[in-house]
């Protein structure tokens, strides 16, 4: 038995989702939609404060406190490595569909290397030969041919995420070897990346305490990280058409 279960359950649960919110949309509820990436925000507002104020302060925060604080460093990084090496046949399939030749051949290099000498990936000995092949999903395969993140999504007690990004984890577990690992192992490497992800954002939290809106941070953050990764960290510059107006009125001005 895998996470096949929990595939299905998040698929229906978006498509409930989106239905939902197609259903509760009236002309009258529209009109003070500002941004178009989330037609859903009333059910996804609830959902945030459901995840941040509950599943995390209760849950996820302090059960990653105490992983972190109570198991030794060697084996926290240990089994995030193995985590991360059942995830680079996928970056494999996902850099050539990309034409990413040379990005696919580290990652392959990498799961050779780190599955054998590395012990099934508990020592990352493929870093010293340099071979630090960036993970990428099949989420940013469609955006590299065009597909838009679609509605932005606040998946309960997990926190961020959009249609897009959803499609392409669901079908990053139908690779090869995610797709034939059992139940509980497959669980422990969601249950690992998982508390090293709530970790890492740590030192961040506060950021998100002070803002004025977190849910309207939070979404931005997620919007600028999708394309920073897509893009491979040069995204483009997005510039402001009213913004530029301006600018080009101002330098007009300094000419007369």
């Amino acid at each position: 038995m895998n996470l096949s279960v929990f595939h299905y359950f998040r698929i229906l649960l978006i498509t409930s989702l989106i239905t939902l919110g197609g259903c509760s949309s009236t002309p009258s509820s529209n009109e003070g939609a500002s941004d178009p990436r989330d037609p859903l925000e009333t059910i996804n507002r609830s959902f945030w404060t459901f995840t941040w104020d509950y599943a995390d302060k209760y849950v996820m925060k302090p059960t990653s406190k105490a992983y972190t604080t109570y198991t030794p460093i060697f084996l926290r990084t240990g089994l995030y490595n193995m985590a991360l090496n059942l995830n680079e046949p996928s970056s494999i399939i996902n850099n050539l569909l990309q034409l990413k030749f040379t990005e696919a051949a580290k990652n392959t290099g990498r799961f050779a290397l780190n599955s054998t000498v590395g012990l099934v990936g508990f020592y990352d000995p493929a870093s010293d030969f340099g071979w630090s092949g960036t993970q990428e999903e099949f989420g940013e395969v469609l955006g590299s041919y065009g597909l838009s993140d679609g509605p932005y999504l606040v998946v309960p007690a997990i926190g961020p995420s959009s249609v897009r990004e959803e499609v392409g984890d669901y079908v990053d577990g139908l690779y090869w070897p995610l797709a034939v690992i059992d139940f509980w192992p497959n669980l422990l490497r969601l249950g690992v990346m998982g508390l090293e992800k709530r970790a890492a954002i740590r030192d961040q939290e506060q950021l998100l305490e002070e803002s004025e809106d977190s849910y309207e941070f939070l979404k931005n953050a997620y919007f600028q990280n999708m394309s920073y990764r897509l893009y491979d960290g040069t995204p483009p510059i997005v510039v402001d058409e009213d913004e530029e107006a301006e600018i080009d009125a101002l330098l007009e001005a300094f000419d007369e």
